[in-house]
């Protein structure tokens, strides 16, 4: 006697199949909210593009940077949505902390430079030097070098002291350079005084906004950096996939001072 085969089982299948690929697309859209919501509320990763921070960052640092360090504003937000002024949670940057800040003159640029003026103090350069509240900062000559970026042009390290010993090392191009000398800046509640530690290869503070930052409002903030996560020599790129490994092994994991 004939029998008649047994339908094959397509339909569990199918369904044991859309299931699978519905749990997974779950999986990947939680990740990516998660991912983004580390990225927007916690830690932001950022490419040093200039050398205005030399010698602590080189052009190719790929830095951390802290978003909930100093609270959250709406610079701490993809594309710099029209919220109002202001930061929630907000905490006070120290002097010496290097930030992460949109320019006032122009959002869409990402700048990194050092807290050198608190709101309340008052600043001026002479001669090169920094004088914070009428006090200059304590500078020491360490030795002459070739700029990092610039291995033609000989600059001095300087080392330069905080009043709560915060310590950095800075470059100097010498005397008479733009800058050196400004008028005293007194700033006011909710701003900040930065400079770039490349003294004399720096738009900061030290000139109006439309040329370099002017005084920085809280609400420009986007984080605390605080630490070379890895390092690109000149000429590695994303789209060069030969050049991804070609990196300064030396600069890896090294906090931000």
């Amino acid at each position: 006697m004939n029998q008649t085969p047994a339908p094959a089982p397509d339909a569990p299948i199918l369904a044991a199949g859309l299931r699978e690929a519905r749990e997974i697309g779950v999986t990947v859209v939680a990740a990516l909210i998660l991912a983004t919501l580390f990225r927007i509320l916690l830690f932001q990763p950022f490419t040093i593009p200039s050398s205005s921070m030399e010698p602590g960052l080189v052009t190719g640092d790929y830095i951390i940077v802290s978003k909930y360090a100093y609270g959250w504003s709406r610079a701490s937000l993809p594309f710099n949505p029209p919220l109002p002024d202001g930061r929630l949670l907000e905490r006070q940057p120290r002097r010496g902390d290097v930030v992460v800040f949109r320019r006032p003159h122009d959002p869409d640029q990402i700048w990194i430079k050092r807290v050198v003026g608190l709101p309340g103090d008052v600043v001026h350069v002479r001669r090169g030097q920094v004088f914070v509240n009428g006090q200059p900062l304590e500078q020491t000559p360490l030795r002459e070098t070739n700029d990092h970026d610039a291995p033609t042009r000989r600059v001095l390290e300087v080392r330069e002291t905080l009043g709560g010993g915060k310590t950095y090392v800075t470059y100097d191009g010498g005397a008479d350079q733009p800058g050196d000398d400004t008028p005293i800046y007194r700033v006011p509640a909710g701003k900040y005084f930065m400079m770039g530690d490349n003294r004399d290869n720096s738009l900061d503070s030290r000139w109006p906004a439309d040329a370099g930052v002017g005084l920085l409002p809280a609400e420009n903030i986007v984080g605390r950096a605080e630490i070379v996560a890895a390092s690109w020599k000149p000429g590695a790129g994303l789209f060069k996939p030969w050049t991804w490994l070609n990196l300064r092994w030396g600069r890896a994991l090294e906090p931000i001072r």
